[in-house]
């Protein structure tokens, strides 16, 4: 299934699908749990929009390149241009809205190039790479420092965190960005993942919430 922006009510968000922005090691207790440490500012790498499939309707992983690890985040939908050092109010009205996302990342592949020295894009940019749910509103939601995020796989809570954990919280991360590169609407930014994170199997059953906010049911076809 082709992937296109929409908020949860299934209305269209017209903008065209950009770039996906990630953050890495943005929670500390996830750094440590894979035996990194935490940086000092915020560590970015850069998807392809054309990595995005939707999460409705279940959603396929390789099958042979070794595990398929889930990560999950929140996403932030940028709706208006961000660039050269934005203010917080500038950023706050950037924001079009929020969704629960999966960065996946073909671990063992990785983890060679990681031995090797060589960037990650063949890890973390495969199609399919990022998983990504319908956006609730950005207005609707009140506080930036108190927004959810769980993945339960089959019957189980694996991923249970929340935005004030952040190391780099939300508005600050999206004014470091774009001092450094600009955001557009249609961009979105993966804003890191908390503890939890492993692999997925094919068949699996998933949960994913922004937790008041939004929840989705999906299957790895």
């Amino acid at each position: 299934m082709t992937y296109k922006h929409q908020y949860i009510d299934g209305t269209p968000i017209h903008f065209p699908l950009g770039k996906i922005v990630c953050i890495g090691r943005n929670y500390a207790d996830h750094a440590k749990e894979l035996n990194n440490p935490v940086p000092t500012e915020p560590l970015l790498f850069i998807k392809p929009g054309s990595c995005t499939v939707p999460l409705e309707g279940g959603f396929s992983i390789p099958d042979d390149r070794g595990e398929v690890h889930f990560e999950a985040e929140i996403a932030v939908l940028i709706g208006k241009p961000l660039s050269r050092r934005p203010n917080e109010e500038e950023v706050r009205d950037a924001i079009s809205g929020f969704a629960p996302a999966l960065d996946l990342t073909l671990r063992d592949v990785q983890s060679r190039l990681k031995e090797k020295g060589h960037p990650w894009e063949l890890a973390k940019s495969f199609d399919g790479a990022c998983v990504l749910a319908p956006f609730v509103p950005g207005d609707a939601v009140e506080s930036l420092t108190d927004i959810g995020i769980r993945l339960t796989i089959n019957g189980e809570v694996r991923q249970d965190g929340t935005s004030r954990d952040m190391v780099n919280a939300i508005l600050p991360l999206l004014q470091h960005i774009s001092a450094n590169f600009s955001l557009q609407p249609g961009d979105v930014v993966l804003t890191g993942t908390p503890a939890g994170v492993g692999p997925l199997k094919q068949g699996d059953s998933l949960v994913l919430e922004l937790v008041g906010l939004s929840r989705f049911e999906s299957r790895v076809l």
